[in-house]
């Protein structure tokens, strides 16, 4: 089995990526089941990883100004990193295809029609939306009505 690190992840030649996701937005809107995870989460970034740990990251993304991390409030306080958004998670549970079309603006535009602001991470089985953490509880519910009316 060949294998390679890099930045951070192991792959190997001997995953294959089968599940594509489910592409069908009315399907995708009626079984999205929004969850609103545990936490409080928050947005910073920084020049360099080197005092970090990447079992205590929830997202990385490298910008051309720097890192950002999607980190737990309580790790960005211990570090200190400075952030001025603090975020709760809601996971849509049903495994979108990054493929899917129109998933992300259904969702945005029900909660932006209720004055909720987000921001989406798509990963590779789940779309995860941030919003203001008092919020939450609003989101959610505009989310729910949004899979029950599709």
């Amino acid at each position: 089995m060949d294998s390679v690190i890099y930045s951070y992840f192991y792959y190997t030649t001997d995953i294959r990526c089968t599940m594509t996701g489910e592409n069908d937005l009315s399907r995708l809107l009626k079984t999205m089941q929004p969850q609103l995870n545990d936490g409080e989460f928050v947005f910073c970034t920084t020049p360099d990883l080197t005092n970090i740990n990447m079992a205590d990251v929830v997202m990385l993304f490298k910008e051309q100004e720097g890192y950002t991390l999607l980190l737990t409030k309580a790790t960005a306080d211990q570090l200190p990193l400075p952030y001025s958004f603090i975020a709760s998670w809601i996971t849509l549970t049903v495994h979108s295809s990054l493929e899917a079309v129109g998933l992300t603006a259904a969702f945005s535009n029900a909660l932006a029609a209720e004055g909720i602001s987000c921001n989406v991470v798509a990963a590779f089985y789940h779309d995860h939306i941030f919003v203001d953490k008092k919020d939450a509880q609003r989101a959610i519910v505009a989310l729910q009505k949004l899979s029950k009316t599709a």
